[in-house]
C-alpha cells in the first residue's frame, strides 16, 4: 500500500510518502513571511500548497498514485479518536469553525489530491480536537465556560501505541500519562485506550511552554484585559505566541535557553526550571485522574531531546510510574500508520457528522 501523508503548518507543509511502513520520502516545504504575505487567510493558500506537493513528488520522481492520502486534521467540533474519511461536512466545518489555523487546510488538500485518483481514500486521523474527556473533566468553576480538549492527539496516541507494542500488549490494556513537549505542551491521562483528561494546549491551560502561557491567575488576567494597555489581539498573542519562554527570555528556541543555562545565566535557569516544575505538576495531576494506577509515563515531542529537561522531570515524577522518553513528533509516520491500519482493515473508518 502506498500512502501520502500531509501535515500543513504555519510556515511549512511537511509531507511523507510511505510504502507500507517504509518511508520513501520525508520532506518539508518551507514558506517565508514574504511567500505567505499575498494571502488574506489560510484557505487562499490551498492551491499553492497542493501544487507544491505535486511539484515535490515530480522532482523526486515519485508517481502520483496512492491508495490513501491522509492529512493532519482541523479544529472542528469535538469528535472521538480515530481515522475519519474526509467528507463534505468536514470540509464545510473546517472553513467555518471559529478556531482558524492552517491545519484546517489538511483535509482540503487531501480531498483535492485524492479527487484525481480513483479509489484513493482521503483521510484524517486523531485531530487536535479529539474529545474523550470524562464529564467531570469538562466542568470548571464557572458555568459560563467549560474545559475544552485541544491537544497533540495524533502524536500522543501514536507514542502510546508504540510503547504498548514494545511491551507486547495493546494500548487498550494500559493506563498511561503521556506528555507532549513542544512549542505547546499537553499532558494526557490515557485510560485503556481513551484519553479521559488532557489540558487545552492551544487556548492557554496547563504548564507554560516555549510559546504559550499556560494557566494564568484569572483575576490578574481580567484586570489586564480592562487596563486599556493592550488590544484583544495583543492579549491573545500573550496567551499563544509571545508567551512562555518567549515572553520571559525573548526566544522560543529551547536550545538557545539551554545554552544560556550552561553559561550560568541565573534568570534563564530559573525560568526553564519553572517550566519543568509546572510540567511535572501536570503529570502528577493526571496520576490522580488515573487513581494512581499508572503503568508508565511517556515523554515525547521536540523538547524530549533535552536530557536537562527529561532528567529533571524523571526526578520529580518517577515515583508515580516508570518514565520512558520518545523524542520528536513523528507525526507523518503516525498518519501513515493510521492510514495503513485502515487499508489493512485493522481499524475502521469513521464518518464525520
Amino acid at each position: 500500500m502506498k500512502i501520502l501523508a500531509i501535515n500543513p503548518g504555519s510556515t511549512s507543509t511537511k509531507m511523507g510518502v510511505f510504502l507500507e511502513e517504509k518511508p520513501l520520502l520525508i520532506k518539508s516545504i518551507p514558506y517565508t513571511p514574504d511567500d505567505l504575505a499575498p494571502f488574506a487567510n489560510a484557505f487562499e493558500q490551498l492551491s499553492m500548497r497542493r501544487n507544491d506537493i505535486l511539484h515535490a513528488l515530480e522532482i523526486e520522481d515519485i508517481d502520483f498514485n496512492f491508495d490513501a492520502i491522509i492529512a493532519r486534521g482541523g479544529l472542528t467540533k469535538p469528535i472521538p479518536a480515530g481515522v475519519y474519511r474526509v467528507n463534505e461536512q468536514m470540509l464545510l466545518d473546517t472553513r467555518t469553525t471559529p478556531r482558524q489555523h492552517v491545519c484546517n487546510l489538511g483535509c482540503h488538500i487531501a480531498a483535492a489530491l485524492a479527487a484525481d485518483l480513483p479509489g484513493c481514500l482521503p483521510l484524517v486521523a486523531d485531530p487536535e480536537i479529539v474529545d474523550e474527556m470524562l464529564p467531570e473533566a469538562h466542568i470548571c468553576g464557572s458555568p459560563l465556560m467549560t474545559r475544552a480538549s485541544v491537544w497533540h492527539a495524533l502524536n500522543q496516541r501514536a507514542i502510546a501505541r508504540h510503547f504498548a507494542k514494545i511491551r507486547g500488549c495493546r494500548y487498550e490494556d494500559l493506563n498511561l500519562i503521556v506528555a507532549h513537549l513542544g512549542g505547546g505542551i499537553t499532558v494526557g491521562a490515557h485510560c485503556k485506550g481513551q484519553t479521559i483528561d488532557v489540558n487545552n494546549g492551544l487556548d492557554g491551560e496547563g504548564p507554560f511552554s516555549p510559546e504559550r502561557a499556560g494557566s494564568l491567575p484569572a483575576a490578574d488576567l481580567i484586570r489586564l484585559c480592562f487596563s486599556g494597555k493592550h488590544s484583544e489581539e495583543e492579549l491573545l498573542k500573550r496567551i499563544a505566541g509571545k508567551a512562555g519562554l518567549n515572553a520571559h527570555l525573548g526566544t522560543t528556541d529551547t536550545r538557545e535557553v539551554l545554552r544560556r543555562v550552561a553559561e550560568g545565566d541565573a534568570h534563564a535557569t530559573l525560568i526553564l526550571n519553572a517550566m519543568i516544575y509546572h510540567i511535572a505538576k501536570s503529570i502528577a495531576a493526571q496520576g490522580a485522574v488515573l487513581c494512581g494506577a499508572v503503568d508508565a509515563i511517556l515523554i515525547t515531542g521536540g523538547l524530549a531531546h533535552s536530557d536537562y529537561i527529561t532528567s529533571r522531570l524523571r526526578e520529580r515524577v518517577s515515583f508515580i510510574a516508570p518514565v520512558h522518553v520518545f523524542p520528536g513528533e513523528n507525526e507523518l509516520q503516525a498518519l501513515a500508520e493510521n492510514a495503513l491500519a485502515v487499508l489493512h482493515q485493522e481499524r475502521e473508518i469513521h464518518e464525520y457528522e
